[in-house]
This record gives C-alpha cells, sequence and structure tokens, in this order.
C-alpha cells in the first residue's frame, strides 16, 4: 500500500500530487491529509500517520479549492467529513511547527532575538535566516538587512515569535548555519501560503490570543 492515490510509475521519489491543482511537486511543499476511522478528513503535517494520503499544494487557494469543490471526496471515492475551520486548524498547527524549530534553535544557540543581537551576528556574517515580525515597525525593521546569502522569513507576527524565546514579544530574530536552518525554511514557506495577508489573524487564531 502506498501513501498516496496516484500510481507508483507516475511519482517519483518525494514528489506527490496535488488533488486540487493537478500539479506534482515536492511533499515538501503540501500538505498531508489521511482519513480518520469516522470518515474525517484530518491534517497530517508531519506526513507520518498509517494510511493513504491525500497531497494539497501548502497555500489558503488549493486547500479552499479542495474543500469547496468536495475534492477530498472525489480522491478518495467516498463520502467524507471535513471540518469548517480546517484551514485556520491547519495554520495553528503550522505555525506551532515553525515556532517549536526556532525554540529548538534557540536551545542549541543557533538562533538569537532582540535588535542589538541580531546586528551583532549580522556584523560576524553570521546569519543565514533573517526573521522579522509583520507587525513590527517598518523603520526598525529596515535597519537590518537581509544578507545576500541569507534568507528572510516575515510570515510570524511578534507576539508568536516572542512565544519561542519565552518574551512577551520579539520583532527581530537571526538564525546561524545549523541543522534547524532548512527545516525552519521549509515550514516557513508553507506558513506564507497561508498567510496572504500577514496583518490579518484567522478566526482561531484570534480566539487563542483573547485566551491569554
Amino acid at each position: 500500500m502506498t501513501d498516496t492515490f496516484e500510481h507508483k510509475d507516475i511519482l517519483q521519489g518525494n514528489e506527490r500530487k496535488c488533488i486540487a491543482t493537478g500539479k506534482i511537486g515536492d511533499r515538501d511543499a503540501m500538505y498531508r491529509f489521511i482519513i480518520g476511522p469516522d470518515s474525517q478528513v484530518l491534517p497530517d503535517l508531519a506526513a507520518k500517520l498509517p494510511g493513504r494520503g491525500l497531497w494539497v499544494s501548502a497555500n489558503q487557494l488549493s486547500l479552499k479549492l479542495a474543500i469547496e469543490k468536495n475534492l477530498f471526496e472525489k480522491s478518495a471515492k467516498k463520502t467524507l467529513k471535513v471540518k469548517e475551520n480546517l484551514i485556520s486548524e491547519i495554520e495553528c498547527l503550522q505555525s506551532k511547527r515553525l515556532l517549536d524549530l526556532i525554540r529548538l534553535a534557540r536551545k542549541a544557540g543557533q538562533a538569537v532575538c532582540g535588535y542589538e543581537k541580531v546586528k551583532e551576528w549580522l556584523s560576524k556574517d553570521k546569519v543565514l535566516l533573517l526573521i522579522q515580525a509583520y507587525d513590527g515597525s517598518g523603520r526598525g525593521k529596515s535597519k537590518l538587512s537581509t544578507p545576500d546569502k541569507a534568507k528572510f522569513i516575515g510570515c510570524l507576527s511578534s507576539l508568536e515569535l516572542g512565544e519561542a524565546f519565552g518574551r512577551q514579544n520579539a520583532i527581530h530574530c537571526a538564525v546561524t548555519s545549523g541543522g534547524l536552518a532548512k527545516r525552519i525554511v521549509q515550514e516557513a514557506h508553507r506558513l506564507t501560503g497561508l498567510r496572504r495577508n500577514f496583518g490579518e489573524k484567522s478566526p482561531e487564531r484570534k480566539r487563542q490570543l483573547n485566551e491569554r
């Protein structure tokens, strides 16, 4: 049994086919879903749960298309249950995955936050990733430039970035080379696909913030 509804001779290695767009791409740029015992469509962001997989490109448009056009049911060829807040749930899970990786990088000494610390790392050419909160001051963020060979991430709020460092909030973060940098970039790319307008919070995210 394979973890996809595509034939083995169509897909190679890490490739999967999006049920929404029909395009074949890298599985790291997609979300995997499985069908639970109660016929519920369940997100499997780590792509490790047993069962046959349904894959959707990691962006809001593809997810909406899959839900609105009943493409999960058409691909599985059976009646399925899809949560009304599925996209919001995935956004929260994806944010947590990204923050957990940044937290691990901090504990491993591979990430720092705060303007002065980030500025120091930039001056020493130690930065592989520059992360800045989308709701931070534009003027303040413009004072720190992404190095030529580094990548920029801007899909997290100051509150979320602060969570990774045990602070109320954080605007600037830098990640140096290490085993976690590549994974942080992958997860950030997937979260960016869900957040077309970074200033707008999903209903689920608003609920979480109100509970603080």
